[in-house]
C-alpha cells in the first residue's frame, strides 16, 4: 500500500476502527490499493462524542478571537504542506494535479474566512424602552457533525469544519469511505497547528455510520453532501432525532446558450464545466439548452473538448461502477435516438489501463424526457436539447426537481436578467459556466439539491452552528415603568 492504514482520530490520537470489516482505498488512477481502513462501531462514536464532549466545554470559554488565532496557524500549514495535500487528492481521487491544487486553494480560502468571523459574530445591542437594554449573543452548539463525499476530499469537509470550530463546536468528521486519506493530514495539520485535542476527530465507516451519527443523542448538529436520495434519508433521520440538519443533494445543472453569445467565452467556459473534476461535481454543465441557431458556437465546442486528453486534462471517475454506469447512459441516449457528438465510452489510458476513465462526451437533439437530459449523471458528459425560445427554456429548468445552478450565456444584460430572474436554481451564472459564490457568499441550492435551510458556508454557517440568546436588561429604577419594561 502506498499509504499507511487510515484510522479513526480520537482525541488527540489515530486508533483503528473497532470491527473486524475491512475496506480498501482504491486509486481511481490505476486500480491499485492505496490504504484500507476498520469500519467503526457506535462504541467508537460513543468514545469520540465523551472526548469532544470534553474539549468542547472548556473550548466555548475561550473567546472567538483567540479560538481562529489557531485557525491563522493551520492556514499557513495548508499552504505550506499544499504539494503534498495536492498529490494525495490526486491519488485517492483520480483528479488531475491543478485541479487538485485548486481544492486545496479552495480549502485555504474558506479557513481565511473562518478567520475573519470576529467581524462578522459580534451580535446586537439596542435600547428599545428608556433604561431597557436588549443584546444578543450568539453561542457554540456544542458537538456536531460532517459527512462528507467522495468528490472533494478536502474542499467539502473546509465548508463546515474550520468555521464549527471557530464558533467554538467540536466538529467530528465522517469521509467518505472512497476517499478517507486526505482527512488524515487535516487531522495531523489542525494538531500540529495547537488545536486542543478532542475539537476534530475522525470516524471512519460506510453507512451503517452514518446511521450511528443520525441516532446518536449528543451530536448537535449535523451536515451531508453527496447524493439527494442518501441527503432525504440523512434529512429525515436526524431531524427525527432532533438535531439540527443541513443536506445537499445532487443537481442537474443547465447552462442556456443564445445565439449571440460570445463564442470563445461559451465554448471555453461551457467545456470547463463539464468536464472538470470528471464531471464529478454538484455544479458542472449538465444539460445544454441550445436557443435558435448555435451551431457555430456548438461546433467550436466541439473542437475545444476534442482537445481534452484523459490522464493528461481529464481525471478519472472515481470506481469501476461508476464508468459503467456513466457509459450505460449515453448508450441508452444513444439507442434512444440522439446523437453522439463526442463519445467517451471504452476510453484506455496507456499506462493506466486500469484506471477509471470516461473521456469528454457530447450528446446532440436530445430531448428533455431522455434519462440523460434529466437525472445526474456525474461524469463528463453534456447533453444538448435544441429549443426555439427563452421561454422553452426556462420550462425545461424550471420542471428540473433539482436546483443547484443555472447559467446563461448571452451578450444581452436584459436577456441575461431575464433567465436568471427566472431559473429555479439558488446559484446563477451569467457568462460562467461553474457559478460557485466565492466567500462570503454561501453555498446552497434550492429544490432537491438542499433539505435544510440556510447555506453550508459563508455567513449562514454562523447561524447553523450556533444557537443565539437574547438578554434584556434594566438598571436604572428611575426609568419608570411602561408596557415594554
Amino acid at each position: 500500500m502506498k499509504y499507511n492504514e487510515v484510522q479513526n482520530f480520537i482525541n488527540g490520537a489515530f486508533k483503528s476502527g473497532s470491527t473486524t470489516k475491512t475496506h480498501s482505498v482504491i486509486s481511481p488512477l490505476d486500480g491499485g490499493e492505496l490504504s484500507n481502513f476498520k469500519e467503526s462501531s457506535m462504541d467508537d462514536l460513543n468514545e469520540i462524542v465523551i472526548a469532544a464532549q470534553k474539549a468542547q466545554k472548556s473550548w466555548q470559554k475561550v473567546t472567538l478571537k483567540e479560538r481562529v488565532q489557531v485557525l491563522y496557524r493551520y492556514r499557513q500549514l495548508l499552504e505550506k504542506n499544499s504539494v503534498e495535500l495536492t498529490e494525495i487528492i490526486y491519488q485517492e481521487n483520480g483528479k488531475i494535479h491543478s485541479e487538485a491544487k485548486a481544492e486545496i486553494d479552495k480549502a485555504i480560502e474558506l479557513t481565511e474566512f473562518a478567520c475573519s468571523l470576529p467581524q462578522f459574530v459580534n451580535g446586537e445591542n439596542m435600547e428599545v424602552s428608556k433604561g431597557v437594554y436588549c443584546s444578543s449573543t450568539r453561542h457554540p452548539l456544542g458537538v456536531v457533525a460532517s459527512i462528507a463525499p467522495f468528490n472533494f476530499p478536502s474542499m467539502v469537509p473546509h465548508w463546515t469544519l474550520v468555521n464549527a470550530i471557530a464558533l467554538g463546536n467540536a466538529m467530528i468528521l465522517k469521509p467518505s469511505e472512497l476517499v478517507p486519506i486526505s482527512s488524515q493530514y487535516i487531522a495531523k495539520l489542525l494538531k500540529e497547528a495547537g488545536l486542543p485535542d478532542g475539537l476534530f476527530n475522525i470516524i471512519n465507516g460506510t453507512q451503517s455510520t452514518v446511521e450511528n451519527i443520525c441516532d446518536h443523542p449528543d451530536i448537535k448538529a449535523v451536515t451531508f453532501v453527496g447524493s439527494t436520495k442518501v441527503a432525504k434519508t440523512v434529512y429525515q433521520r436526524a431531524s427525527k432525532n432532533l438535531k439540527q440538519v443541513l443536506a445537499l443533494g445532487g443537481a442537474k445543472n443547465h447552462i442556456v446558450l443564445l445565439p449571440d453569445a460570445h463564442p470563445d467565452m461559451a465554448s471555453s467556459n461551457i467545456v470547463a464545466s463539464m468536464s472538470g473534476c470528471a464531471g464529478q461535481r454538484c455544479m458542472a454543465a449538465a444539460t445544454l439548452i441550445a436557443v435558435g441557431n448555435c451551431d457555430a458556437i456548438l461546433d467550436k465546442l466541439v473542437g475545444d473538448a476534442l482537445k481534452i486528453q484523459c490522464g493528461t486534462t481529464l481525471g478519472a471517475v472515481i470506481t469501476q461502477a461508476s464508468k459503467e454506469r456513466i457509459e450505460s447512459y449515453i448508450t441508452e441516449a444513444e439507442q434512444q435516438g440522439a446523437k453522439i457528438i463526442l463519445d467517451g465510452r471504452n476510453t484506455i489510458v496507456p499506462g493506466k489501463e486500469n484506471g477509471f476513465y470516461v473521456g469528454p462526451t457530447i450528446i446532440d437533439h436530445a430531448t428533455a424526457d431522455m434519462r440523460v437530459a434529466r437525472e445526474e449523471i456525474f461524469g463528463p458528459v453534456l447533453t444538448i436539447v435544441r429549443v426555439k425560445t427563452i421561454d422553452e427554456a426556462l420550462a425545461i429548468e424550471n420542471a428540473n426537481p433539482y436546483g443547484n445552478a443555472c447559467s446563461v450565456f448571452t451578450q444581452s444584460g436584459g436577456l441575461a436578467n431575464y433567465i436568471t430572474e427566472n431559473a429555479s436554481a439558488g446559484m446563477c451564472g451569467v457568462n460562467i459556466g461553474v457559478p460557485v459564490p466565492r466567500e462570503p457568499f454561501g453555498f446552497g441550492g434550492w429544490n432537491e439539491s438542499r433539505f435544510g435551510s440556510g447555506d453550508i458556508t459563508g455567513k449562514s454557517s454562523i447561524i447553523f452552528f450556533t444557537k443565539e440568546k437574547k438578554t434584556t436588561t434594566k438598571w436604572n429604577p428611575e426609568a419608570g415603568v411602561n408596557w415594554m419594561s
